[in-house]
């Protein structure tokens, strides 16, 4: 289909943007120095926390800022410059660093503040497009997001302006998060509610089944016993298991097609003759997403779950681990 030229000329708009917008954010990489770097030991070294404000547009990219620090070791939070004269001040202390946006560095209800966090002697770091703004000149540090033009053809809008805010943010938030050495693990127990989370931080011993819920024979016992086993537990496959409760093999879905592909008769064979000796196991501490690479590594739907003396303890499949949601 043919495109109109509104179509044509709509996708022209967007493609200039795009282009303006990737522009600002380059250009704002040769302006990391010695200003990023000490903004950074600012932060590191906040015995309080980085209260981050901003208005209008500048305002959001602010909150943004806040909650990504927040989310990636850096104890953070927003606070609206034109509720902070008005009580809302009383939130930052002399032990915090104060982060503020403005394009213009002009912007009154910020500039309002600058007396009041200067009596403080709260340290404060500016990303502003104005170097020569009244924001500049009170900052111990000034990060520089001055654009050559904004994606707006009437060059009013805030956007390219705010693109660079928003990268020059996420520059300064990973930097921290790097210079914290702040791991996976940390960062899921911020995010307990998210799909991430649940990866990270569910184990093997959340998930499995444990007591009389295992399926489990001995090696003795027939496999028609063993497959009413299996049928009862409903997890595709039992543990055969010594007099000690040490692990000796596996019985799945699996081998139960080998067995009768070689033509072993179900009403005698004993459990010893027919399981997988050994079998993929798991560990009760072990992170479910591991229990996800094993079953996905070997193409297995089930594992069983032993501990440091190889006696089981547990059980778990794949429907364990969708409901879960850590697959």
């Amino acid at each position: 289909m043919n495109k109109t030229p509104v179509q044509t000329d709509l996708g022209a708009t967007a493609r200039r943007v795009l282009e303006i917008e990737a522009r600002s954010i380059s250009e704002l990489i040769p302006r990391i120095g010695d200003d990023f770097a000490r903004a950074c030991e600012l932060c590191l070294n906040c015995r309080g926390r980085v209260v981050v404000t901003g208005m209008g547009k500048s305002g959001h990219v602010a909150g943004k800022l806040a909650a990504t620090l927040a989310s990636t070791g850096t104890p953070a939070f927003f606070v609206h410059p034109a509720e902070a004269s008005h009580g809302d001040l009383g939130m930052i202390t002399r032990d915090d660093v104060v982060i503020a946006l403005s394009n213009s560095g002009e912007t009154a209800e910020i500039v309002t503040l600058l007396p009041l966090l200067k009596r403080l002697g709260v340290s404060l770091i500016t990303l502003t497009g104005s170097l020569t703004s009244t924001l500049a000149e009170a900052a111990e540090v000034t990060l520089d997001l001055s654009v050559s033009e904004e994606a707006c053809p009437l060059n009013l809008a805030p956007t390219a302006s705010t693109s660079a805010a928003l990268a020059m943010g996420d520059a300064l938030a990973v930097a921290l998060l790097e210079a914290r050495g702040f791991t996976q693990e940390d960062f899921a127990l911020s995010h307990p509610g998210g799909a991430l989370g649940r990866k990270l931080l569910l184990r093997v011993a959340d998930l499995m089944h444990a007591g009389d819920e295992i399926p489990c024979v001995g090696p003795d016992t027939g496999l028609s016993a063993g497959l009413l086993e299996m049928t009862s537990k409903g997890l595709g496959m039992t543990a055969i298991c010594g007099d000690h409760g040490e692990l000796l093999g596996i019985f799945t879905d699996g081998d139960l097609r080998r067995t009768l592909d070689n033509g072993i008769d179900v009403r005698t064979a004993a459990m010893a003759d027919v399981m997988t000796v050994g079998g993929k196991t798991a560990t009760p501490d072990m992170l479910a997403a591991e229990a996800v690479h094993l079953l996905e590594h070997n193409k297995i739907n089930a594992l069983l779950v032993v501990d440091k003396a190889n006696k089981l303890v547990g059980a778990l499949n794949v429907h364990d681990l969708f409901r879960a949601g850590v697959m």
